[in-house]
Protein backbone atom coordinates (compact mmCIF):
# COMPACT_ATOMS: atom_id res chain seq x y z
CA UNK A 1 0.00 0.00 0.00
CA UNK A 2 1.24 3.49 -0.86
CA UNK A 3 2.11 5.90 1.94
CA UNK A 4 -0.84 8.32 1.93
CA UNK A 5 0.88 11.03 3.95
CA UNK A 6 2.42 14.16 2.52
CA UNK A 7 1.73 16.13 -0.62
CA UNK A 8 1.87 13.23 -3.05
CA UNK A 9 -0.54 11.20 -0.92
CA UNK A 10 -2.93 14.14 -0.75
CA UNK A 11 -2.71 14.62 -4.54
CA UNK A 12 -3.46 10.93 -5.07
CA UNK A 13 -6.58 11.23 -2.93
CA UNK A 14 -7.65 14.46 -4.72
CA UNK A 15 -7.20 12.76 -8.10
CA UNK A 16 -9.15 9.68 -6.99
CA UNK A 17 -12.00 11.91 -5.77
CA UNK A 18 -12.28 13.50 -9.23
CA UNK A 19 -12.51 10.14 -10.99
CA UNK A 20 -16.17 9.49 -11.69
CA UNK A 21 -16.03 7.26 -14.74
CA UNK A 22 -15.85 10.25 -17.10
CA UNK A 23 -13.48 12.92 -15.74
CA UNK A 24 -10.39 10.72 -15.86
CA UNK A 25 -10.93 9.93 -19.56
CA UNK A 26 -10.47 13.57 -20.56
CA UNK A 27 -8.66 15.23 -17.65
CA UNK A 28 -5.91 14.36 -15.20
CA UNK A 29 -2.60 15.13 -13.53
CA UNK A 30 0.75 15.22 -15.33
CA UNK A 31 4.17 15.45 -13.70
CA UNK A 32 7.28 15.51 -15.88
CA UNK A 33 10.88 16.63 -15.75
CA UNK A 34 12.45 19.73 -17.29
CA UNK A 35 15.90 19.84 -18.83
CA UNK A 36 17.19 22.80 -16.83
CA UNK A 37 16.75 20.61 -14.50
CA UNK A 38 13.43 20.72 -12.72
CA UNK A 39 9.81 19.62 -12.77
CA UNK A 40 6.61 20.60 -14.50
CA UNK A 41 3.15 19.86 -13.11
CA UNK A 42 -0.20 20.25 -14.88
CA UNK A 43 -3.42 19.52 -13.00
CA UNK A 44 -6.68 19.80 -14.92
CA UNK A 45 -9.35 21.74 -13.08
CA UNK A 46 -12.19 21.36 -15.59
CA UNK A 47 -15.27 19.76 -14.08
CA UNK A 48 -13.85 20.00 -10.54
CA UNK A 49 -14.88 22.27 -7.69
CA UNK A 50 -11.79 24.38 -8.48
CA UNK A 51 -12.81 25.24 -12.05
CA UNK A 52 -13.05 28.99 -12.49
CA UNK A 53 -11.74 29.76 -9.00
CA UNK A 54 -9.17 32.59 -8.99
CA UNK A 55 -5.61 31.56 -8.25
CA UNK A 56 -2.99 34.11 -7.23
CA UNK A 57 0.16 33.26 -9.25
CA UNK A 58 3.30 32.55 -7.23
CA UNK A 59 6.90 33.15 -8.26
CA UNK A 60 9.62 32.16 -5.79
CA UNK A 61 13.11 32.35 -7.28
CA UNK A 62 15.61 31.82 -4.50
CA UNK A 63 18.50 30.51 -6.65
CA UNK A 64 19.14 28.81 -10.01
CA UNK A 65 18.16 25.47 -8.50
CA UNK A 66 15.67 26.56 -5.80
CA UNK A 67 12.56 28.02 -7.41
CA UNK A 68 8.83 27.52 -7.92
CA UNK A 69 6.47 29.27 -10.34
CA UNK A 70 2.73 28.51 -10.29
CA UNK A 71 -0.34 29.82 -12.08
CA UNK A 72 -3.71 28.76 -13.42
CA UNK A 73 -4.40 29.18 -17.12
CA UNK A 74 -6.98 27.55 -19.37
CA UNK A 75 -8.45 25.72 -16.36
CA UNK A 76 -5.13 24.01 -15.59
CA UNK A 77 -3.00 24.53 -12.48
CA UNK A 78 0.55 24.80 -13.82
CA UNK A 79 3.77 24.63 -11.84
CA UNK A 80 7.39 24.60 -12.83
CA UNK A 81 10.08 24.25 -10.22
CA UNK A 82 13.63 23.34 -9.40
CA UNK A 83 14.77 19.73 -9.03
CA UNK A 84 14.17 19.65 -5.25
CA UNK A 85 10.99 21.77 -5.21
CA UNK A 86 8.35 19.33 -6.49
CA UNK A 87 6.85 18.82 -3.04
CA UNK A 88 6.66 22.60 -2.55
CA UNK A 89 4.81 22.99 -5.87
CA UNK A 90 2.34 20.29 -4.86
CA UNK A 91 1.93 21.96 -1.45
CA UNK A 92 0.99 25.25 -3.14
CA UNK A 93 -1.71 23.42 -5.10
CA UNK A 94 -2.94 21.66 -1.96
CA UNK A 95 -3.10 24.87 0.07
CA UNK A 96 -5.09 26.61 -2.64
CA UNK A 97 -7.40 23.65 -3.24
CA UNK A 98 -8.15 23.14 0.44
CA UNK A 99 -8.65 26.84 1.08
CA UNK A 100 -11.58 26.58 -1.32
CA UNK A 101 -13.10 23.99 1.03
CA UNK A 102 -12.69 26.32 4.01
CA UNK A 103 -14.23 29.30 2.18
CA UNK A 104 -17.40 27.41 1.15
Amino acid sequence: MTDARGELGWLQRWYAAQCDGDWEHEWGVRIATLDNPGWTVAIDLAETSLAGRPYPPADFRRSDSDWVVTKVSDMVFRATCGPLNLEEALRLFREWATSADRES
